[in-house]
């Protein structure tokens, strides 16, 4: 399996695979939204025999009152179908962290199964004193530093890019 940068080449493919993991397209018209609207996005496909077979996205968060915090939000992540529990995810996650730290990113956000995402150093962002802009339960919304201590005195309610509001 290769993990790599998404290409322009790859939107029909990450459109289809996110339409198939999800119950509506809502999430694939997220991802172009982002695409055109939000800036410093890193977004990733799993390729196996040339085929997409998992699409990761981030893009940036606010935390008002701290704008010179580089946060990023995880969101959307999509494994096809029948090829899930093989590690994609876990693969794109990894190396999608790894781009996130590299770009200057401090911290990421993520809403989804505690189990899951703890495995990566997510924990729940209450203990930051940070909340989702959402009403989701607070177990679900996490974050992991990337830069040990980047959320030190930082609180609030995290802001996604206002395509989010569509899904």
């Amino acid at each position: 399996m290769l993990i790599r940068t998404e290409e322009e080449k790859d939107s029909p493919a990450v459109y289809a695979l996110n339409t198939a993991a999800f119950e509506t397209p809502a999430e694939a018209k997220l991802v172009d939204t982002l695409r055109r609207q939000a800036r410093l996005i890193v977004s990733l496909v799993a390729e196996e025999n040339q085929v997409v077979v998992g699409h990761m996205m981030f893009s940036p968060v606010v935390l008002p009152g701290h704008p010179v915090l580089h946060i990023m939000g995880l969101a959307p992540m999509a494994v096809a179908p029948d090829q899930q529990r093989k590690g994609i995810g876990s693969a794109l996650v990894l190396r999608g962290l790894e781009r996130c730290k590299q770009s200057g990113c401090g911290a990421v956000v993520v809403l989804g199964h505690p189990d899951y995402y703890s495995r990566f150093g997510f924990s729940p962002s209450a203990r930051f004193g940070i909340s989702c802009e959402y009403q989701v339960p607070e177990e679900a919304f996490m974050v992991v530093e990337l830069q040990s201590g980047f959320l030190q005195g930082a609180s609030g309610k995290v802001k996604y890019h206002a395509a989010f509001n569509n899904v």
